[in-house]
């Protein structure tokens, strides 16, 4: 008889059901977030069960990677996809678990990709770099304020972080304690600047070797960081069926609900990949500024509506010809994007 298994996971511990082709429950049982464990307790089932799901938690990496290293046929779930009868009076993982593996029995169960675990690891530094980025501008307009706080002084950021000790009395008003502030910013500053330069390097030794690459890096305003950022975060370009589904993925296209010609709402806008999303903002900014017909592009919209929707009609472009250049191994041609 087939089986089904569904894991509702948690951070320490994962509740698991499996249910056979007639919804009875067959294992039902909360386990800790042991990889043998849970292993031990699927074995007896392991050659009748069609496929695990499991939940897309932030944590499922080991989970999903040790079951399929053991030879089970893993469905990532889309959670955000799921919705359960809103009439329930009462609900707990145990019904979560059992829904789950209800819905991968009917062949209904919405899933999500599952990003290759060899390249993973680059991807997830990646975002530790831009984590980083973030921290450094978070410290430097931490320092910002207290200077212009304390002297009236504007200093910006190249100049900041060039600052000296012996400086530092200048900008602090003569208030030793604001120049202690300062300097643990100043210190906090370049610890991260050294570490994302360390990463940056590591990440960039590896998307060198990627064809995908080479031709991200022929898209003018795209340079290393945002085409490592484009190629890593899209992964296999396959997975989505056409270019509408990546744009909608990268967050480039609108969200709204329409009935009868008028607006009833919106759905949710940030469902997608915050940092393609970033990535393809970033590069339209940059292609505005050197790339002809991108500019064209972005003035003419931005006489119709705003210069942020302007802004994102020219990522949404950038998104759709980035797709095309990562499916079909082609250069970028501003003919064909803008046009």
């Amino acid at each position: 008889m087939k089986l089904y298994a569904g894991i509702d996971l948690h951070s320490t511990n994962s509740l698991v059901v499996v249910l056979d082709e007639t919804d009875r429950t067959v294992y039902e049982r909360r386990l800790p977030n042991d990889l043998a464990v849970i292993l031990e307790q699927l074995a007896p089932y392991h050659d009748s069960i069609e496929a695990v799901a499991v939940e897309s938690t932030y944590n499922w990496y080991w989970l999903v990677d040790g079951l399929m290293d053991a030879g089970y046929d893993v469905k990532l779930v889309n959670t955000a996809a799921i919705k359960t009868y809103e009439g329930l009076k009462y609900t707990g993982d145990e019904h979560d678990a059992r829904h789950l593996a209800r819905l991968l029995r009917m062949g209904i169960l919405p899933t999500g990709y599952i990003y290759p675990k060899e390249e993973r690891a680059v991807r997830d530094l990646l975002r530790k770099r831009g984590q980083m980025v973030r921290n450094c501008t978070q410290h430097t307009l931490s320092a910002q304020n207290l200077i212009s706080r304390n002297t009236g002084r504007g200093l910006n950021a190249r100049e900041l972080r060039k600052l000296e000790a012996e400086q530092l009395p200048l900008y602090s008003g003569g208030n030793e304690l604001v120049a202690q502030a300062i300097s643990s910013n100043l210190s906090v500053i370049r610890c991260l600047q050294e570490q994302a330069a360390t990463l940056e390097r590591t990440v960039l030794n590896r998307a060198r070797l990627k064809p995908a690459y080479k031709q991200l890096l022929t898209v003018d305003g795209i340079g290393e960081i945002l085409g490592m950022t484009i190629m890593y975060e899209a992964g296999d370009m396959d997975r989505f069926e056409h270019v509408g589904k990546f744009a909608s993925y990268a967050r480039c296209v609108g969200s709204s609900k329409w009935s009868n010609g008028k607006k009833k709402g919106e759905g949710n806008r940030k469902n997608g990949n915050k940092y393609l999303a970033w990535a393809f903002v970033e590069a339209a900014h940059m292609a505005i500024r050197f790339n002809e017909r991108a500019a064209r592009f972005y003035q003419r919209k931005k006489a119709k509506t705003n210069g942020a929707v302007a802004t994102k009609a020219v990522a949404h472009k950038l998104a759709r010809a980035c797709y095309h250049m990562l499916k079909n191994g082609t250069d970028f041609d501003a003919a064909k994007a803008f046009s």
